[in-house]
């Protein structure tokens, strides 16, 4: 009898080898998609670090224009140019004042006295009304322009030094090299800026002014006023007022630099100092 033959056992399939074509093409995607978004990322940090780097402030050349009486006895602290005239804040306790003052003749045309107890310090006007800081108080006063009311008080948590107004905010100083944002609508901190030189802190930031997009400061016990960029915190030029006050104006009594004041409508600049016969008006070379 015949043997049946064996059933074959069926191999199964072998799997299909990839087309060489579609892997190539995955590389590809892949490589194209890294090196995109990798440039990408190097660029956006390169220009960002840029923007930072530190910069050493310039010495800026300034002549004088013309000078004008001031009281010798106003230990000005806070200097604000308006309609043609001069807002003061001055200070030591039992002689701290709020004045308005003629120009060119210095005469005092309106004064508030503070209370003994308070050190005037920093001022800025912000549309009708005026502020006031005080130094160790952590007080600072609102007053309606006209007529000296005080309309609020206010406190902050650190000393009071100098004030100005950039359009939104008031810009405090603490004598430190920050400089701290405030809401005018009720004296909120909003944000800070770390003042630089070259890297360093700038510290002693004293008077402000806000003038064509810079903060200006005097520096406390020195002759000078550095101009600072407020987007970044640098200072970028400083003046060296050395020599600003001449012997002929000099009584012996006169303490350091210190106020700074700015015509938008004119682009005068005027500067003075504590207990200074004079007010000065500069012009940047």
């Amino acid at each position: 009898m015949a043997k049946k033959p064996k059933k074959q056992r069926k191999r199964p399939p072998k799997p299909a080898k990839r087309k060489p074509i579609v892997v190539a093409g995955v590389v590809i995607l892949m490589l194209a998609f890294f090196t995109f978004f990798g440039l990408s990322m190097f660029s956006n940090s390169g220009t960002s670090s840029s923007s930072n780097q530190p910069v050493q402030a310039k010495k800026v050349d300034w002549e004088v224009v013309n000078s004008y009486p001031h009281d010798p006895d106003a230990f000005l602290q806070g200097l604000v140019w308006f309609n043609n005239s001069f807002y003061e804040s001055t200070g030591r306790n039992g002689k701290s004042s709020l004045r308005h003052v003629e120009f060119p003749s210095g005469n005092i045309l309106k004064k508030f006295d503070l209370p003994p107890q308070y050190f005037g310090e920093g001022l800025a006007m912000v549309g009708d009304k005026l502020f006031q800081l005080t130094w160790t108080s952590k007080k600072a006063f609102v007053y309606d322009r006209e007529t000296f009311n005080l309309l609020h008080e206010y406190t902050y948590n650190t000393e009071g030094w100098g004030l100005t107004y950039d359009g939104k905010y008031l810009i405090l100083s603490d004598g430190s090299s920050t400089l701290t944002y405030y809401d005018p609508d009720n004296f909120h901190p909003i944000k800070k800026l770390n003042v630089t030189n070259n890297g360093s802190p700038v510290l002693r930031l004293n008077e402000l002014e806000y003038i064509n997009g810079e903060i200006w400061s005097n520096i406390w016990q020195t002759d000078q006023i550095v101009r600072i960029n407020p987007d970044t915190g640098q200072v970028t030029s400083y003046l060296d007022m050395t020599g600003l006050l001449t012997r002929e104006f000099r009584t012996g009594r006169e303490d350091v630099l210190n106020g700074i004041a700015y015509d938008p409508q004119t682009k005068r600049i005027f500067v003075s100092g504590k207990l200074w016969p004079r007010i000065f008006e500069i012009k940047l070379k």
